[in-house]
């Protein structure tokens, strides 16, 4: 045996030792409800979470453990460790606010308390994204923390505190406070996938509200129902033809043939993964991959008009929709939301009146991979792993990482994560793999400690 196998079987084997503080970690994270809205849940529990993460990297090894306001008013908490003379910067992200539970009722065990079933640890966030928190812990302490010495890299840490907000606190704050993210390599540990590898593409954003005015008032459709024109059945015209008859996104002025030259994803997977019905079919004419990661998505998130319970017998004069779209690489986020605005607007029949609102948008992403931090990552998660690394697309979308990109253009950006399609992240039941925690960290061990020996320091 080799003595770099020899150190890489040593490595796995302290992260095996430490899962079971790993499971403490996200236990005592789960527990507490960082929801980073004061209008469901207090801002103590927030302030709670980020003081849990000073105090935790402190004792990993990190120096100066920190919570910094952002200019949306949560807090990041930051810190760093120096590395050998001449050893690169690596930057670790995550965030610690997670979704809030949505309905109690669909959850088979309490959102905020880390729970066993199956093989799988259950809690809200326990993924998304405080199950990447447990990895970087793991990491750090197997790589040595304190008693071990010096990491063999400069580390860097960011973990922000309303990343699903979409406030944008820490976007701001990188051109405010540039010192605290400048790297050589940033790891966004935000992501998973649905095979081994690292993520090279997220979707951009672009949202809008649609508001449909067709009377003056709701009308008895007894007595008026017919010539009068209902704004609800006008907006489902609205909606329906944003796709075509294959299931296709057809925003008039947006591409639709995008090709996806990365992994495939299997459809088969997909339909497991995603718990498609049986007899019911995927949509669009492209590969899933192509669906996914190089061609835009449009989805009709909500609808306000009367529910089914309590609705009573009239034509609706006013209602409306929030529409999201989702973009590949290449496409500019603003001219999408734009082109959205215009389909729908232009789709409204019998002269419907139409309002159109524009939300908080983000540009799509797409990470250099041919630099030597990939190398050295390709090379971890194949140790990790056992297989190949493997380039994929994400649906999500993360808009740091565009200011990141700008602000630092040489620098290298991967996004990495234990999220996998099982997670149901932002969902009831979010659940995590621990065996994605275990891998995850030991790759990202092994990663520090080869991307050290292959780069110069950040100048």
């Amino acid at each position: 045996m080799t003595t770099e196998s020899t150190g890489t079987a040593a490595l796995r084997e302290r992260v095996r030792a430490l899962m079971p503080r790993a499971k403490e970690d996200l236990a005592a994270l789960v527990a507490m409800r960082s929801v980073a809205d004061p209008r469901q849940f207090p801002p103590e529990e927030c302030a709670r979470t980020a003081d849990f993460l000073v105090r935790a990297f402190t004792e990993a090894g990190l120096r100066d453990m920190r919570r910094v306001t952002t200019p949306d008013g949560t807090d990041a908490v930051v810190g760093h460790a120096p590395g050998p003379e001449g050893a690169p910067t690596v930057l670790l992200y995550c965030h610690y606010d997670v979704q809030p539970p949505l309905d109690d009722a669909a959850w088979e065990t309490p959102p905020f308390e880390l729970t066993e079933r199956d093989g799988r640890w259950y809690g809200r966030g326990s993924a998304d994204c405080k199950g990447n928190i447990a990895m970087h812990l793991t990491a750090l302490r197997a790589l040595g923390g304190p008693e071990g010495g010096e990491f063999p890299v400069h580390l860097k840490f960011v973990a922000e505190g309303s990343e699903e907000q979409g406030t944008g606190g820490l976007e701001q704050l990188v051109p405010l406070q540039p010192d605290l993210f400048a790297a050589d390599t940033l790891l966004i540990c935000d992501t998973g996938n649905f095979a081994r590898g690292t993520t090279t593409s997220l979707r951009g954003l672009a949202n809008v509200v649609v508001t449909v005015s067709t009377l003056k008032g709701a009308m008895h459709s007894g007595m008026f129902g017919g010539p009068a024109p209902d704004a609800l059945a006008a907006l489902i015209r609205m909606l329906d033809s944003l796709r075509d008859e294959h299931g296709n996104t057809a925003v008039e002025g947006l591409p639709g043939d995008g090709v996806w030259d990365g992994v495939d994803y299997p459809a088969e997977q997909f339909r497991a993964d995603v718990g498609v019905l049986d007899g019911v079919s995927l949509v669009g004419t492209g590969s899933v991959a192509e669906e996914l990661w190089a061609r835009p998505a449009v989805t009709v998130l909500g609808i306000d008009c009367p529910p089914v319970v309590g609705s009573s017998a009239a034509v609706q004069a006013k209602v409306s929709a929030r529409v999201s779209l989702r973009i590949p690489p290449g496409v500019d986020a603003d001219d999408a939301q734009r082109a959205l605005a215009a389909h729908l607007t232009s789709a409204a029949p019998w002269g419907a009146r139409v309002e159109v609102e524009a939300e908080s948008g983000g540009q799509a992403f797409r990470a250099r991979t041919d630099g030597p931090a990939y190398e050295a990552l390709g090379e971890a998660l194949r140790e990790a792993y056992g297989k190949d690394m493997v380039q994929s697309g994400q649906g999500g979308s993360i808009p740091l990482c565009n200011v990141l990109a700008a602000q630092f253009p040489t620098a290298e950006i991967a996004l990495i994560g234990v999220e996998e399609p099982g997670c149901l992240i932002h969902a009831p039941n979010e659940s995590v793999d621990p065996s994605e925690i275990e891998h995850m960290a030991l790759a990202e061990a092994l990663f520090l400690r080869g991307y050290a020996r292959s780069r110069v320091p950040h100048g």
